[in-house]
C-alpha cells in the first residue's frame, strides 16, 4: 500500500493542545473488528469492554526533559533534542538551528554543562558530546524541558507546566523522549477499577525514542524501516503473557509501543522470556500480529508508522471510516487527545 492511503484530513481545531483536568473524561471510540461496529463511549467506561481474565499490557517508561535550551559562544539561542545516547556523554540529537552548528561548535546550558558538536549526520542530525563536572542525567533532569511534540504550541516558559502531566501514572523507568499516550488516559482511580473487573495488570518497558515518531519517507509503507527501540519484560511479566497465551486469555496492549514490544518479543520464538532487547519490528499490512487481541491507542498523525500499525491490527477500510467518524464528531486528536478501544 502507498502512505498517501493513510492521508485524512484534520482541521487545527481538533489538535488537542492542552489535557483533561480528569485523565479518564477522555471521550473514547470503540471499534469491533468482526462486525465493523463504530461506538462512541468515554475512556471512563473501559472496564465494561474488559473481561475477567484478561490481561492488560502497560508500557511503564518515563519521559525525561529531552528538550535543551543553551547558547552559543556568540549569544545565540540553540536548541538541543536528545535522540539517543550512543555511548556514555555522547548523544544523537536534533537541534535548531542546525546549519549554524559546524563541528567544534559548543553550546553552554548552564555553568555546570556544555556541549560540544562532534560530528553532522546525514538527515541533519548531529552528535554532541557533554562536558559536567556532576552527573549528566540528574543535570539534564535539571535544566531540560519537556519533549512536547512540535503540534502542542506552547511558549518556552510554559513548557514545565506539562512535566508531570505527559507522563503517565505508573511511569517508573527513565529513558523515553516522547510518552505512551495511550496510558496518559489511566488515572489511579480508573486502574483500580480495572484490577477490581479481575483484569491482570501486567507492566513491560519501551524507551520510545526518534523511531515511533519519524516521518514516512517512502511511498510504499513496506519499505519503511522504523528505528529500533529499548525495551525490557521481566521475569513476572513474561510469566503473565505466557500463561495468558497458554490459557485463552485476552491480552489488550494500551498504547503501539507496547504493541510494537509484544509481538517484537516473538518474532524469534514462541514464547515471552524475560530479557533487555530491541524492538526492531516495523508492522505494515500483511503483517500477521501472534500477541494481541485488542488495542487501546490514541488517535495518529497522517500518513506515520503508528496509524499504518493501527491500520494493519483493524483493516484499513475500517480505520479510516472511524477517523473520518471521530473527525465528524470532533474528537479531540493526538497526544492530549482522546482515544479508541479496537477489539
Amino acid at each position: 500500500m502507498k502512505i498517501a492511503d493513510f492521508d485524512y484530513d484534520l482541521p487545527d481545531a481538533l489538535i488537542a493542545q492542552q489535557p483533561l483536568a480528569d485523565r479518564s473524561a477522555s471521550r473514547m471510540l470503540v471499534v469491533k473488528r468482526n462486525s465493523g461496529e463504530i461506538l462512541d463511549d468515554t475512556f471512563s467506561s473501559i472496564y465494561r469492554y474488559l473481561r475477567a481474565g484478561d490481561t492488560l499490557v502497560l508500557n511503564n517508561t518515563k519521559v525525561f526533559p529531552a528538550r535543551l535550551i543553551g547558547r552559543s559562544n556568540t549569544g545565540a539561542k540553540i536548541e538541543l533534542f536528545l535522540v539517543k545516547e550512543i555511548e556514555t556523554g555522547t548523544w544523537q540529537v536534533l537541534a535548531r538551528p542546525a546549519k549554524r552548528l559546524p563541528a567544534g561548535k559548543k553550546i553552554r546550558f548552564n555553568d555546570e554543562l556544555e556541549a560540544e558538536v562532534l560530528e553532522k549526520l546525514p538527515g541533519g542530525g548531529l552528535v554532541v558530546s557533554f562536558t559536567t563536572s556532576g552527573d549528566l542525567s540528574a543535570l539534564i533532569d535539571k535544566v531540560g524541558k519537556t519533549p512536547l511534540p512540535p503540534y502542542i504550541k506552547r511558549g518556552t516558559d510554559k513548557i514545565d507546566e506539562d512535566r508531570e502531566r505527559y507522563q503517565t501514572v505508573f511511569a517508573k523507568n527513565r529513558g523515553a523522549i516522547a510518552a505512551p499516550t495511550a496510558g496518559l488516559h489511566f488515572s489511579p482511580e480508573m486502574l483500580e477499577k480495572v484490577r477490581d473487573a479481575r483484569v491482570t495488570l501486567c507492566e513491560i518497558t519501551l524507551h520510545v525514542g526518534y523511531g515511533t515518531f519519524e516521518p514516512v519517507r517512502v511511498q510504499d509503507v513496506s519499505e519503511h524501516r522504523v528505528l529500533a527501540e529499548q525495551y525490557e519484560i521481566g521475569e513476572e511479566a513474561a510469566e503473565t503473557l505466557n500463561q495468558a497465551r497458554k490459557d485463552g486469555k485476552r491480552i489488550i496492549a494500551v498504547g503501539t509501543t507496547t504493541t510494537r514490544t509484544l509481538e517484537s518479543a516473538l518474532t524469534k520464538r514462541d514464547r515471552f522470556v524475560a530479557e533487555k532487547a530491541n524492538a526492531e519490528l516495523t508492522i505494515v499490512p500483511g503483517y500477521k500480529f501472534r500477541v494481541i487481541d485488542a488495542l487501546i491507542t490514541n488517535f495518529h498523525l497522517p500518513k506515520s508508522s503508528l496509524l499504518v500499525l493501527v491500520s494493519t491490527f483493524a483493516g484499513h477500510d475500517l480505520i479510516m471510516k472511524a477517523y473520518q467518524h471521530a473527525v465528524d464528531s470532533s474528537y479531540r486528536f493526538y497526544s492530549y487527545g482522546d482515544c479508541m478501544f479496537i477489539s
